[in-house]
């Protein structure tokens, strides 16, 4: 926390990568699933698991702004 005691962005965005990556990862999957219908192949769970990894990181900053910007609207 800084001195003011508000969380800053980045610490935000730290620990809530975890289910940004793994909503990417959801998002990725069912995407290629509805991409099926217009002739793409699947992506396999694991596949869409490594793609999210490094896509989870605008997620996850995406993420700590919204949530820091609810936390100053509480405040």
């Amino acid at each position: 926390m800084s001195r003011d005691g508000r969380w800053p962005v980045w610490k935000l965005a730290l620990l809530l990568y975890p289910f940004a990556m793994l909503a990417v990862a959801i998002n990725l999957f069912m995407l290629a699933l509805m991409g099926q219908a217009l002739g793409f192949q699947a992506l396999p769970p694991v596949t869409a698991l490594i793609c999210a990894v490094p896509l989870g990181i605008p997620a996850a900053l995406a993420t700590g702004y919204w949530v820091r910007g609810l936390m100053d609207e509480a405040e």
